[in-house]
């Protein structure tokens, strides 16, 4: 068998790449579809299936043709891509290597201003809490933006018409390109470094998108949120919103307004003096004028023409006051004399000397009350005491015994009632009325009549 005849995998892989590498009608290749199974690796390049209602292909977008897209690819998003189909040879797979994408319908730019604003958004960029107030009359007025543009002249004759005496510092940055977001944060940051700016404007006049880009590059709009100094955005004309609008301090239609409401009017100033000065000086009249006639007032009274009679019947009430008070110090001395009294009565009534002779005589009454009671109960007793010992000598064995009759008790000291307890030569003990005698059974002899 010849084995020259078989190709290997790697071989016949390679074939077909060149094939598709060399056919014309698969280099630059414009291919709309859906995007799914999105996957950015750590390098950059991206990885997704291009897809539409009956077929899909895969494709890679590298990270150098990536960083000039203006927009973040997503699942399910429909797009317009132009690239080369190839073979990957590792997995022998077909595939569309892009070299360019944007989004099918709405413009690339577009998506980007939607995907960023969401995104800052999100993270409270455009909260009102973070929002500094515009000084009402600045010592200092920054300018960020072209040197050369309609947008300056306007800022510069607008802020000289309104408020000539204000300080107008302007720091040059470029608003267009793909240098003008970077140029504009650094004029943003120089700014900053300074103590004595007190409003700042960035901005420029109207263009298209494409054209006003730079003030929705993320990196501008975090350096106008960083920003220390209020900042105005003045971008565009009244229809046009930015990112940067959003972020600012306090957003102008144009760049006129914007120096309109970063400086007051002086003219507007001197008329609000001017009306001030007449309120002041019509305030003061009136104070003059009131004064004036409070100080007649008090020419015509009572007081100033008959001076010695005011004198007089204040010394009438000095008396009657001096009667009142003498009148009232002693009634008063008097209820404070009586209380002291009843103060003191009380005192002796509780002295401790006295407290003991009331104990003392308490304690003698209760002491004799006591021992009555004590020998009425102790009569008591004993008249009962000698009823129970009258009774008990009526019923005591004793008495019996001094008729005559004796106890026998055997040596256990048990007594002896009948003839069954003792036995012939045993102890026993007669005890008489006037003593006991030891005494030796010598016979047992049993009545005749049962025990009687």
């Amino acid at each position: 068998m010849d084995n020259q005849r078989y190709l290997t995998v790697n071989a016949l892989t390679k074939y077909i790449k060149r094939k598709f590498d060399a056919d014309p009608h698969l280099q630059g290749v414009y291919i709309k579809g859906e995007i799914s199974n999105f996957k950015r690796h750590s390098s950059g390049h991206m990885y997704f299936t291009l897809k539409d209602e009956k077929a899909r292909i895969l494709a890679v977008m590298f990270a150098g043709a990536a960083r000039s897209m203006k927009f973040k690819p997503e699942n399910g998003m429909k797009v317009l891509v132009r690239g080369d189909i190839s073979v990957y040879e590792g997995s022998g797979q077909y595939q569309v290597y892009i070299k360019e994408m944007k989004t099918d319908g709405v413009g690339d730019l577009f998506v980007a201003y939607e995907q960023l604003k969401k995104k800052l958004e999100q993270e409270g960029l455009f909260s009102p809490k973070y929002k500094q107030p515009i000084p009402k009359y600045p010592k200092a007025v920054g300018i960020v933006t072209s040197p050369t543009g309609a947008a300056i002249r306007d800022i510069l004759t607008t802020i000289k018409r309104r408020y000539p005496i204000t300080k107008v510092m302007i720091f040059p940055a470029l608003v267009q390109g793909d240098q003008g977001g970077p140029s504009i944060v650094r004029a943003i940051e120089k700014a900053n470094a300074r103590t004595d700016i007190d409003v700042l404007i960035i901005g420029r006049g109207g263009g298209s998108i494409e054209e006003l880009w730079n003030f929705n590059e993320e990196s501008v709009a975090r350096a106008i949120f960083a920003s220390k100094i209020p900042i105005i955005s003045a971008v565009g004309h009244e229809t046009d919103f930015t990112i940067a609008d959003f972020v600012a301090d306090m957003r102008a239609p144009t760049p006129t307004g914007a120096a309109e409401l970063a400086v007051p009017h002086i003219q507007e100033l001197i008329e609000r003096v001017m009306n001030r000065e007449t309120r002041l000086m019509r305030a003061m009249r009136e104070k003059v004028f009131f004064q004036q006639e409070r100080y007649q007032r008090l020419i015509r009274s009572y007081a100033f023409r008959y001076p010695r009679k005011l004198y007089e019947q204040k010394l009438e009430q000095v008396d009657k006051l001096t009667e009142s008070l003498t009148r009232g110090a002693e009634k008063l001395y008097f209820a404070k004399n009586d209380a002291l009294l009843q103060l003191k009565r009380r005192l002796e009534r509780s002295h401790p000397e006295e407290l003991r002779k009331v104990s003392a005589e308490r304690h003698v009454r209760t002491t004799r009350a006591l021992n009555r009671a004590m020998t009425a109960v102790l009569s008591e007793k004993r008249k009962e005491f000698n009823g129970i010992v009258a009774t008990l000598e009526a019923l005591s064995p004793l008495k019996i015994m001094d008729r005559g009759y004796s106890l026998a008790y055997t040596d256990d000291g048990e007594l002896i009632k009948t003839v069954t307890q003792v036995k012939p030569e045993r102890k026993i003990k007669v005890k008489l009325s006037d003593g006991s005698i030891q005494c030796v059974v010598t016979d047992i002899k049993e009545s005749e009549n049962d025990g009687r």
